[in-house]
């Protein structure tokens, strides 16, 4: 299917020259892509000013039904939009912002039926669901020396200036883990070292294997917030692997917040440039950060990721996040260095947007558990 769109779009924007192949069309302003519930179905939307959604479906058949522009079948889903979105695609989508705009179709008497408030509607994960989550973990100095003083700061950091190795990375869950903005993060049952992480997440645009630094952008697609929820109650005693458990840390359901909608890189810049990436509990700012603090650049985790495996469109890459996490680094009214059931949330990038969710714990679970389960952390954790 995928293929048959693509195909079909550069049949739709094909023309007897290289010009009539890429159209001469800009939009007249900078748009997101994201996920919407419109009428219950998720609907792939574009979002302008942060506050409306166009449904692309709608708004392109409204489009077309005027004869001088070409029949352009819209994406299903995200993925596809993604995977699209440089064999044509693009250029239909900013068809229709123009129209939109040009129109006078965004507000008042004029405002069509396919526009919306962001705030009517459920916003879902951008991507539902990416194909792999992969994360780059302790890649801000700050986060490196967490509770360091100025001057072990400043030693610590330039020691790993001189030294930094390859990035280390790890695979977070997809579907179960991804949630969108608004969704609640749910600390599983008995879990109560339960961790917030703000990062910049790199969405793939196209496929690649050894992509190097220097190619690294091509292959993307833009950018979107993301919170990297962990776990740091370990593993119990006993067994196989005593010490660091990813799984554990990483892995539970509602642990991996996207969105709240995706910028289109050439909407957004450089990201070395232009990151500055924040998280907010319940008032409090607990992580403020620049790309400045990063040990790998963007660029160098394309190079060192694909170098392993093989990315592809919708895929997702996390930058990794800066100091302010840990038990009792930053007080709150909880006066908890952990998350707490009731607290809110929020992650934001400048530029990108704000992810808002409130924390939940799980209250129980079912009855006939063998004791295989992993266990609630206060029954072998005196931390």
């Amino acid at each position: 299917m995928r293929r048959t769109l693509v195909l079909g779009l550069i049949v739709a924007f094909a023309g007897a020259s290289t010009a009539a192949a890429q159209p001469d069309v800009t939009p007249v302003e900078p748009f997101k892509v994201g996920t919407f519930d419109i009428h219950g179905v998720p609907h792939v939307g574009l979002v302008l000013r942060d506050s409306l959604v166009i449904d692309i479906e709608v708004a392109n058949l409204v489009l077309q039904a005027d004869p001088m522009y070409a029949k352009v079948r819209m994406p299903e889903d995200m993925i596809e939009l993604i995977g699209s979105y440089e064999y044509g695609l693009k250029y239909r989508l900013y068809e229709i912002v123009n129209d939109a705009v040009g129109n006078n179709r965004l507000s008042g008497s004029g405002r069509a039926d396919y526009v919306y408030d962001v705030s009517a509607l459920r916003i879902r994960p951008p991507i539902m669901y990416p194909g792999k989550v992969m994360n780059a973990a302790v890649n801000f100095y700050t986060h490196a020396c967490e509770g360091c003083t100025e001057e072990d700061l400043q030693a610590r950091t330039k020691e790993r200036q001189e030294n930094r190795g390859v990035p280390y990375l790890f695979l977070k869950p997809s579907r179960g883990a991804v949630i969108g903005s608004g969704d609640d993060i749910v600390m599983p049952y008995g879990r109560d070292r339960i961790e917030w992480e703000v990062e910049m997440a790199v969405v793939f645009g196209r496929a690649g294997k050894y992509i190097s630094a220097a190619r690294a952008y091509d292959h993307v697609f833009g950018y979107m917030v993301a919170m990297d929820v962990s776990d740091r109650g370990g593993r119990p005693p006993g067994g196989y692997g005593q010490g660091s458990d990813w799984f554990v840390g990483k892995g539970h359901d509602t642990f991996a917040p996207m969105g709240p909608w995706i910028v289109p890189k050439e909407f957004y810049g450089d990201p070395m440039e232009r990151l500055h990436q924040s998280l907010v509990i319940d008032g409090v700012t607990v992580q403020e950060a620049k790309a400045g603090d990063m040990i790998h650049n963007i660029p160098e985790l394309i190079e060192y990721a694909s170098s392993l495996i093989t990315v592809f469109p919708g895929d997702v890459m996390q930058s990794g996040t800066s100091g302010g996490t840990g038990a009792g680094r930053v007080q709150r009214a909880t006066g908890s260095g952990y998350l707490q059931a009731g607290e809110t949330i929020s992650a934001s990038i400048e530029g990108i947007g704000t992810l808002t969710h409130k924390v939940v714990a799980e209250e129980s679970v079912p009855d006939d558990l063998s004791g295989a389960q992993l266990p609630p952390t206060a029954s072998y954790s005196d931390r």
